[in-house]
């Protein structure tokens, strides 16, 4: 039995993702992301105007008046949620933990996509791959991705995504949109990624937390890996310190953004102090250019 609070929270995120979709993103998903190409719909007679590329042969040599053949786009798509449900999720410093609000936007890219007939599939991995949920269609299927996404205990702490991303290559053979949604605190992972990156259509969904970014002036504060475990005391109140730690982020941050960048990856940035629709939109509003 699922618990009643866990079913609840389902309605509610159900509830706020279905009026964001709804009223934010309609439309946006369609525009952002191809169909698998171009299928025959029917022939009808040519009219002024239409591309004389198009004109059936056969039918217009048969008819003795000229047709041409219609195509429409083939649809429907497979999106892939690949969801990181490592120990460093658990972690918010402002109005979410890492690990909810990779629970909305899952949620919110799950019910785009069947609201445009596309299947979801769901992975969930830690340092291993702990759960695997097939793609299907249907309104029913996107609610038990969403409870498992919140009623899932990872046995790990740790994380890997180039295993992940393994086991999504070897599970889908057909190309897919690929969700990878990580805090990407992880290294040696950039090969595996390659791969999945020419394989699908992927797209990093990339959370932090403001406090992950600078760290503030507290005094002496011991901090604790974890994934890893172990404890380090560290003295806040040195400039020396802080500013060491501003450059490792923003090396680390231009690493990231340069290995996207080389491998086709879009890359959706969102963080636990601000609103992730905004980001969302700016993604969609980005892909239907370079669709159009």
């Amino acid at each position: 039995m699922i618990p009643r609070e866990i079913l609840q929270k389902v309605r509610r995120i159900e509830i706020k993702t279905q009026n964001i979709v709804n009223t934010i993103l309609s439309g946006e998903y369609h525009s952002a992301f191809k169909g698998k190409g171009m299928e025959f719909s029917e022939v009808r007679a040519y009219v002024e105007g239409d591309d004389i590329r198009t004109i059936d042969w056969n039918v217009t040599a048969r008819t003795g008046a000229p047709h041409i053949k219609k195509h429409v786009e083939e649809r429907e798509l497979t999106v892939m949620m690949v969801v990181d449900a490592s120990a460093s999720g658990n972690f918010g410093s402002v109005n979410q933990m890492k690990a909810e609000m990779a629970v909305e936007l899952c949620a919110v890219l799950a019910f785009s996509a069947i609201r445009n007939n596309d299947r979801v599939g769901l992975i969930i991995f830690t340092s291993e791959v702990e759960k695997y949920v097939p793609p299907k269609k249907g309104k029913n299927h996107v609610l038990r991705v969403i409870r498992e996404l919140l009623y899932f205990r990872p046995r790990k702490t740790g994380t890997n995504i180039g295993d992940a991303c393994g086991f999504l290559n070897r599970v889908l053979r057909k190309r897919a949109v690929v969700f990878l949604v990580s805090d990407f605190i992880d290294a040696g992972f950039e090969a595996p990624l390659r791969i999945t990156s020419r394989r699908h259509d992927c797209i990093a969904i990339r959370l932090t937390d403001p406090r992950e970014r600078e760290f503030r002036d507290v005094g002496l504060v011991e901090l604790e890996d974890p994934e890893q475990g172990g404890t380090v005391l560290v003295d806040s109140r040195r400039r020396a310190f802080r500013e060491f730690f501003r450059r490792e982020v923003a090396s680390r941050d231009a690493a990231l953004r340069g290995m996207f960048r080389a491998n086709r990856i879009d890359e959706i940035a969102v963080s636990t102090d601000t609103d992730y629709v905004d980001p969302l939109v700016r993604f969609f509003k980005r892909r239907e250019k370079v669709m159009a």
